[in-house]
């Protein structure tokens, strides 16, 4: 595109551009946002607050991220324990569990300590 063609185009948009910021002004809805958000903020610097204040005056969990049990959430949606696998080498005995409270994994762990049955499992 040309450097007129571009001019021209740039022109043409300003143009319209500037219509509809004059209709805008002529708009009575926009007058009146305008006059109460004067007013609001005058009235907002008289006693000293912020926008944010009156916010959190009026809507204290605004923002904030919502707790669990307001969220809602399928009973059970937390994710899957992996299986693990332990393999005693002293004895070839095999546990498998999701969870540590196994009976056998206790003994061994109580046996020949926890980092030693942990290094007993199997990738």
């Amino acid at each position: 595109m040309s450097k007129l063609a571009e001019f021209r185009q740039l022109e043409k948009h300003l143009a319209e551009q500037l219509q509809a910021l004059e209709a805008l002004k002529g708009d009575a809805g926009l007058k009146k946002e305008i006059e109460f958000e004067t007013k609001l903020r005058d009235l907002l610097a008289k006693y000293g607050y912020s926008l944010k204040d009156v916010i959190n005056l009026l809507d204290p969990n605004n923002g904030r991220r919502p707790n669990r049990s307001t969220v809602d959430s399928k009973p059970g949606s937390r994710r899957a324990r992996q299986m693990k696998v332990y393999s005693n080498p002293h004895t070839g005995e095999r546990v498998e569990t999701k969870g540590g409270n196994h009976k056998i994994l206790k003994q061994w762990k109580s046996e020949h300590g926890a980092k030693t049955v942990e290094s007993w499992l199997n990738k």
